[in-house]
């Protein structure tokens, strides 16, 4: 099994094809519609906003040094990863360069109306920077079940997924089942057996490449050379029932008067979100 690569298909087509079956793709050029498209290079974000700052692994970088640090990053000496800043919050000026942001493919989204606009519900625009040897932490699934879309900017990253029904090979841990608790990088074959029978997909996107993940895919990531991706999440009636169950889910670990709260707001939206559709 491999994940495809599509050119210039409609929306229709992605839906049919891949959105409704839940299938992985790369679109190869879907980024064309962004002003970003060959303009993010470590150089202009350092003359354009190398001042700007996050927080890196309980450390603040600015990104200046984030750049430097990814570009003499080597696989026996990583630089930290992933260097993640929030676009709205750090860098809006991003904005009108990744409109529209959906690439035409990605919606319906509703985190994009006022009603999702207004909680986070796990969802988040953001630049991932990194460099050669970085790879994401862990095994993951996205939370709240929303589909992943990441656009390759700069650079080229190494991605692994697996198909569904894979789960009980994978680990998941028992105090938080969207990690996984083995290392896909250097598996320990001894402590976690069932993962030799697991079959991983891996395939690399490169620059002005778009990668869909629909929800319930789990997946990591390997930075081969420096990289500069964004990522965006979507949600709509399709995975709109395991959202709502999340939230409960999530809600409740808070509080019991949060969770029906917090529910109650979503289910709410979600209706509107409906019958605007309709």
């Amino acid at each position: 099994m491999e994940v495809k690569r599509v050119g210039d298909i409609s929306q229709e087509e992605f839906m049919n094809e891949f959105y409704l079956k839940g299938i992985p793709v790369v679109f190869e050029n879907a980024s064309k519609v962004w002003k970003a498209k060959d303009l993010f290079t470590p150089n202009w974000f350092r003359e354009n906003f190398g001042n700007r700052t996050t927080d890196v692994k309980g450390t603040t970088y600015s990104m200046r040094e984030i750049m430097d640090m990814v570009e003499s990053s080597s696989e026996s000496n990583p630089a930290p990863y992933p260097c993640i800043f929030d676009i709205p919050e750090t860098l809006p000026e991003l904005l009108p360069l990744l409109e529209p942001l959906d690439l035409n493919y990605a919606k319906p989204n509703w985190l994009r109306t006022k009603w999702f606009s207004r909680g986070h519900w796990g969802s988040a625009t953001e630049v991932f920077i990194g460099g050669p040897g970085g790879k994401f932490p862990y095994l993951h699934l996205d939370y709240y079940h929303l589909n992943a879309w990441i656009t390759q900017l700069y650079g080229n990253k190494r991605f692994t997924v697996f198909p569904r029904g894979q789960e009980h090979l994978l680990y998941p841990k028992t105090d938080d089942p969207w990690r996984s608790e083995l290392n896909i990088f250097e598996p320990d074959y001894e402590k976690f057996p069932l993962y030799k029978e697991a079959t991983p997909i891996h395939f690399t996107v490169g620059p002005g490449e778009t990668l869909f993940i629909p929800y319930g895919t789990w997946h990591s990531a390997y930075s081969l050379t420096p990289t500069i991706s964004v990522a965006f999440d979507q949600l709509n009636r399709k995975n709109y029932k395991d959202f709502l169950k999340d939230v409960w889910e999530f809600r409740k670990k808070e509080s019991k008067l949060k969770a029906v709260a917090t529910y109650s707001y979503a289910w709410l939206a979600g209706q509107s979100c409906r019958i605007t559709e309709g």
